[in-house]
């Protein structure tokens, strides 16, 4: 079975089972729901019902083929893999408010809409929803030992990513930032919930501790990749498929790792950024930098690295069946994409 038959199969039930949380049959908060909706992709700004672009839902698919692959029933794991899509958009919808960025998808995001004051209750109604779905496990006959062991993991990814968050922003007014302080930050911004989606599918299949151990490691390394990638896409990626000009991470003075490794070996590079403004000129000269030296392979060959990692981790956990050969093609792509 390809990686896109497994996508198939899981998304409509996924949609469902997250449609089924993110509701209210209280008229007084129609405006909150409706927010959660609309970032959701599921309604438009007047709250009326549409179907608009969404994220990729590659961490509850993580999940569901984790779950599969060792022994269990993915149908069992559809909550915990809704509870891991909605911590996720509860995180993108705080991100966009810290980062002040308008759109996300090809749409207003929720605080340019409404505000920040509403977007910020919008996105802690999210992640309440998120630990209520996990309650859902037991009305699918999960054992509660394995729930609670599940909501202690979600949550604890949790902080892991708020944490990530708290580094990233602080960052952007620290002088100096090393590639080590950077991948601390990205283990808990990125990978910590790539990890935690891996490790909850096997949880919830039973597997032993050594099988959920590999798949953390997997994850861990996954994400660690993802991130690098997606640091990549933004300074080179194709601008028809980003949605963001060339340079885009440079014109936001963020610490990528490209970035890092480029200042670490450029005085011009570093005196560039240090500016108070940044001209297009000044970007495109950002770019020419980062190529003499070389920080883009170096960012492409670390991301293959933690790639390597984590198909060896993937080997270590003995995953059965096809959906280990759909893990295996899942990072592959996720290594190659181009948005």
């Amino acid at each position: 079975m390809s990686l896109a038959t497994f996508f198939d199969r899981y998304l409509p039930p996924l949609e469902t089972e997250m449609r089924a949380i993110v509701r209210t049959a209280d008229p007084r908060y129609a405006g909150l729901f409706g927010m959660l909706r609309y970032h959701m992709g599921w309604a438009d700004a007047a709250f009326n019902p549409c179907q608009a672009r969404t994220g990729k839902r590659v961490r509850p698919v993580l999940c569901l083929l984790a779950c599969e692959t060792c022994g269990g029933s993915w149908e069992q794991a559809l909550p915990a893999a809704a509870a891991i899509e909605l911590l996720h958009n509860f995180s993108l919808i705080h991100d966009d408010i810290e980062d002040r960025d308008e759109t996300r998808r090809g749409r207003l995001t929720v605080w340019a809409l409404w505000g920040d004051a509403q977007a910020i209750n919008a996105g802690d109604a999210l992640l309440a929803l998120a630990n209520l779905a996990l309650l859902r496990l037991s009305e699918r006959k999960v054992p509660a030992t394995t729930v609670v062991a599940a909501i202690r993991l979600f949550n604890h990814a949790c902080l892991a990513l708020t944490g990530g968050q708290y580094l990233d922003i602080g960052f952007e007014s620290q002088e100096s930032v090393s590639i080590a302080d950077y991948l601390v930050m990205v283990e808990g911004k990125t990978a910590a919930l790539v990890a935690c989606a891996c490790e909850m599918g096997a949880l919830i299949a039973a597997a032993s501790d050594t099988q959920r151990k590999h798949l953390r490691s997997f994850g861990h390394h996954l994400g660690l990749a993802f991130q690098m990638r997606d640091d990549i896409l933004g300074i080179w990626g194709d601008p028809n498929a980003t949605g963001k000009p060339v340079g885009a991470d440079i014109a936001r003075r963020k610490k990528s790792l490209p970035i890092l490794h480029g200042l670490e070996r450029s005085a011009e590079l570093r005196a560039l950024l240090a500016q108070k403004t940044l001209s297009a000129a000044d970007i495109h000269r950002a770019v020419e930098l980062l190529g003499e030296t070389n920080s883009r392979e170096y960012a492409e060959q670390l991301a293959r690295e933690h790639h390597t990692r984590a198909l060896a981790a993937l080997v270590e956990a003995n995953p059965q069946g096809p959906a280990a050969q759909a893990l295996h093609e899942l990072a592959q792509t996720l290594l190659n994409r181009e948005r």
